[in-house]
Parts: C-alpha cells; structure tokens; sequence
C-alpha cells in the first residue's frame, strides 16, 4: 500500500530528502550546546575565566543560529513536500475514479469517495509530515543525546537506557490498542458525510415532509458513533502524557540525587550534571515526539489502506487492444444478453434478451418499475459489460469499439438531469465544446427549450446554479436533450427524460426528433403511452424480460401488459396537458 501512495511523490522528492537532513542538523546543533555549556561551567565560571566564556559562548551562538536555520529550513521544506504529496494524492484519486465503470463507482459510495479524498487525504498528509521531521528527529535526537550521556558519566546514561527501554514498551502497547479504534473509526465518516450529502441535496423534500427533526437525529446518530470510537482510542492514548511525565521526573530525581553525590564525591563535575540534565529532557522529549509520530500513523494507517484502494482499482471496463475507431450507423443488436450488477446477484437483471433495431428507427420502451428498462440501454453505451450474449452497435460488438468514440456516438439523457454551474451554453457544450452559439440555439430549438431561453434577461448566458436549482424540472429535462443533441448522435436515448414536460411539448419534441434527425436511432423510455405511441415499434418490458416488440396497433392486439398500460391512461380522457412550454 505504502508503495502505491509513494509513488504520487514525484516532485517532492527532493523536498523529502532535504527535510530530514535539516532535521539530523537541527538535532547535532542541539546535542552540542549542552555540551558546550557544561564548559562555560566548568571551564569559565567556576575557574574565572571570561575569555573561555565569551570564546565558548560565541560557538554557542553560533550552533543555536545554525539549529534555528535548519529547523526552519526543515519545517518549510516539509510542508512543501506534505502539502504537495496530499495534492498529487487528491489529483491521482480523482483521476482515477474518472476511469472508474459504473461498477466500480456502485462499489464505493458517493459519501466515501468524499471522505478518501479529504479526510483520508488530509491524515496522510499529517502523518507524512510527521514522519519526514519528527520521525527523523526524534530517533537522531535521542540516539545523539544517549551517546554524548554515555560518553559523560555511564552510570548515570544508564538511568535513561532503562527509562526509554520501560517507557517505550509501554507506549508501544497503548498504540498498539488505539490503533484498532483509529481504523474503526474513519469508515464512520463517511456514513457521518453520507448523511450531510443526502440531508443538503434532498433539503426541499426534507422541509417539504417536514423530517428536520428526523434528519438531525440521524446525523447525530452517525457524529455519536465517531465520538465514542475516537473516545475508546483516546483513553489509550491519553496514558502517554502522564507516563511521560512520571519518567521525566522521575529521571531528573534520580540524576540529581546521584549526580549530587557524585559531584561531593569529585567524581562528576557541575557543568556534566548541568549537561546530563538537559540530554535527559532531550532524551524524554525526544521520546515524546515519538510517541506522537506513531499516534499519528495509527490514525492514518487506515486512511493509507483505504486512499490505496481507490488508486489500485481498475476500471472493469476496458478498451480492446486494437479498438474501433468508427461508428458505422445506429443499428442496435442484442444476442441471448443476461446481465446481472455484481456477482452476487441472485438471478440475473436481464434475461434472454434478443432484440434487432434498425438504423434510424425510433423504438420507445415501457414496462413497470424495476422491470430493467435503463439496465437495458445502459448496455448500449457500455456503461456496464454484459454477463452473458453480446450488444452490438453498428455492427460491431460494443466491447471492439474506443469507449469515447462509442460513448461520443451514442447521447444519453438520463432520469436524473444534471446541470452544472455555469452559463446555459457552458451546460449545452459539454455536448460538444466547440459547438457555435448558433448549434447550440438550434439544438435548443429541436429540444423546445429555445423559447423558454429567449425569454431569460441574459438569454443563453443565463447563469445556472449548481444542479440546475434555478430552473424548473421540465427546462432542466429539455436543456439535457439539448446537450446531448448537440453531440450529433447515431444513437439518441431518452431515458424518462420528459417526464416534466407537459405532453403538447412532448409531441413537438418528437415531431422535431422525427423530422429534423431522421437517419439517429431513437430509444424513448417512457411511462406514457402518448409520448411512445407513433413510434416505429414498442419494446415493453417485464421483469427483465422482453414482453412484447411491435407497433402500438399491434401491441394493443396481442400484448395483455401494453393494452392494461393503455386503458389505464386513456379512459380517463387522456392527458390533460394542452399548452406547450412552461
């Protein structure tokens, strides 16, 4: 895993590498001032000798500017390398996840892509910081204070040996435990994150139904189960400081005792015990930071395991190795199709399925809820693979085909219309990016959305608020169908996408498609009889099974399902819809 986040370095690596070399010299620069100091004493003070002082306090200086210069130059450069790591991070994940199929995405939920690329970013970013300074200052730190106690008085060295061996087994125990909590909890934010995202997108239907109270609860619910993991780890981990600071003065007692008795005894000076006790808070400081460091790492152990896994997954759509570039017409061909989301579906979403569509065709599809009528189109524009039989597009199986230039051939709107922030021709040319303010009023015009535009202050440079909440549903549906005809399609699906469109408008739509558009197949998915009616055949749909295919006449003839359908919206007197437009 580690190898994998590693590699998203790249440029920062010189930044890694020089931090802790900073650091190293931060630490020799601290470890010689004591030294040092304990001369002042011994040489200077006590023998009376001012030029020894100033001589020895200038050294002082001097190895204090030095420490202060790396230590600053170590902090920038680990920010530099931390805060670039995080950012190559966040940009390779989200690159990734643009390959991603649409079984790949079911598998993570929205919420946790959030969460891996934030929160997840972010602790790994803490830690990698951590690592690169205090990682490598602490060890030196207490490695170079523990040789110059030694190389002063062993006996009393001995005194922090036992004190670090002691402690740091300890401490490695409490990590230990807390680790388990950390790696419970950060799976917890993102059903917390879930629950802000559905409670913020959905926030009409939440006031609507009046479930403010109900969607609290559930929020609270989730920021109670992070509260009471990090709590259980907490109680771990918050031991360390008092653990410390027993040692630490514990240390200072024992080093002061028996430092005073040598010194009486003229086997240990002033300025060494001066020395001892400032390696020992070196030495238990420097412990500290440790302990830190791995507190830190425990955190972030499983935001590495879980970044790692959005940046190994693979597409489970690929492109073949000598892909077709073309697509010849908008024939459409299904061959004994079973398809199934996952492998532990119990019985399969489609099943059987053999279907013919001529180019140009217009083909509606009906059928009840769940009866896998997107399942089915989806197939055509291989957002997901078959599990049995083969879909072909042009003649051509879809998996020969470059995905782009079969996705680019094939315009899908889908149930949910999205719109992004931006200007209403910014939307309409995510279509086509090059298209001419002229293409695009066009498109609107066969979309009938043109004249619901025109009459905007700022007509087409009306700026759409994120997810197209300054428009209604039925002029957001026609500026999706704009868009996607702007692609210039062989193949156009409409997948319930007029649906808030009142039907006059519906029929003009259609009557615009069949007579602007003839030679682009046309797939309408539909819940209205009226808006599939006149099209060339009917494909309707039962429980992931094809029911009936032929025109409206002869469907009402000898398809039980399509008749039912058609009474049920028809003895009533129709639609009541008569005004086009909005």
């Amino acid at each position: 895993m580690l190898s994998v986040l590693l590699k998203e370095v790249k440029e920062f690596k010189r930044a890694s590498i020089v931090t802790p070399l900073f650091m190293i010299l931060e630490v020799m620069m601290e470890m010689v001032i004591p030294f040092l100091m304990a001369s002042i004493i011994d040489e200077g003070v006590n023998a009376g000798d001012i030029r020894h002082i100033y001589k020895v306090g200038g050294f002082m200086v001097i190895a204090a500017l030095v420490g202060l210069f790396a230590g600053m130059a170590g902090g920038r450069f680990g920010a530099k390398a931390s805060a670039g790591f995080a950012r190559n991070l966040r940009e390779a994940m989200f690159n990734n996840i643009q390959t991603f199929s649409f079984a790949n995405i079911d598998k993570y939920s929205t919420a946790g892509l959030v969460t891996r690329l934030t929160t997840d970013v972010t602790n790994i970013q803490n830690a990698y910081q951590m690592v690169l300074r205090m990682f490598m200052r602490a060890p030196a730190s207490i490695i170079c204070a523990m040789a110059m106690a030694f190389l002063i008085n062993k006996r009393l060295a001995s005194i922090y040996l036992a004190a670090v061996l002691i402690l740091g087994s300890i401490l490695f125990l409490l990590l230990r435990r807390a680790t388990k909590y950390f790696q419970m909890a950060f799976p917890k934010y993102d059903d917390l994150n879930a629950s802000v995202q559905e409670n913020v997108s959905a926030i009409r239907a939440v006031k609507a139904y009046v479930r403010e109270e109900e969607e609290t609860s559930k929020f609270r619910k989730a920021s109670e189960n992070i509260y009471k993991i990090f709590v259980r780890a907490e109680k771990n981990v918050i031991l360390n400081a008092p653990l410390m600071q027993f040692t630490v003065y514990t240390c200072i007692l024992l080093i002061s005792w028996m430092g005073a008795k040598m010194i009486v005894s003229s086997s240990l000076t002033t300025g060494e015990l001066m020395s001892l006790l400032a390696y020992c808070m070196n030495i238990l400081m420097s412990l500290m930071m440790l302990s830190m460091v791995f507190v830190m790492i425990s955190m972030s152990s499983a935001s590495v395991r879980r970044v790692s896994e959005v940046l190994t997954e693979e597409s489970t759509l690929k492109n073949p190795e000598k892909p077709i570039m073309e697509v010849p017409d908008g024939s459409i061909e299904f061959r004994e199709v079973d398809f199934a989301y996952n492998k532990e579906c119990a019985a399969p979403v489609l099943l059987a399925i053999d279907l013919s569509i001529h180019s140009g065709e217009t083909i509606g599809i009906l059928g009840a809820t769940g009866s896998a009528k997107t399942s089915l189109v989806n197939l055509i524009s291989r957002l997901y693979d078959v599990t049995a039989g083969e879909v072909l597009v042009g003649g051509h199986n879809v998996k020969d085909y470059d995905m782009e230039t079969l996705r680019n051939q094939v315009s899908v709107v889908l149930q949910n219309n999205v719109l992004f922030s931006g200007t209403i021709l910014d939307n309409l040319r995510w279509g086509d990016k090059n298209a001419t303010d002229e293409e695009c009023i066009e498109a609107c015009r066969l979309a009938c959305a043109d004249e619901f535009i025109q009459k905007f202050p700022d007509g087409y440079h009306t700026h759409i608020e994120q997810g197209g909440t300054n428009v209604s549903g039925g002029q957001k549906q026609r500026l999706c169908i704009a868009r996607a005809l702007l692609k210039k399609p062989k193949i156009l699906i409409l997948d319930d996408s007029t649906s808030a469109v009142d039907t006059a408008t519906d029929a003009r739509i259609r009557r615009a498609f069949r007579e602007e558009i003839p030679n682009t197949t046309k797939i309408i998915i539909s819940q209205r009889i009226s808006s599939i009616q006149d099209a060339d055949r009917i494909l309707v749909m039962n429980d992931g099974c094809v029911d009936g295919f032929a025109s409206h006449e002869e469907l009402l003839e000898t398809n039980d399902i399509y008749r039912e359908i058609y009474e049920s919206q028809t003895q009533g007197g129709g639609d009541f819809d008569e005004k086009a437009g909005e």
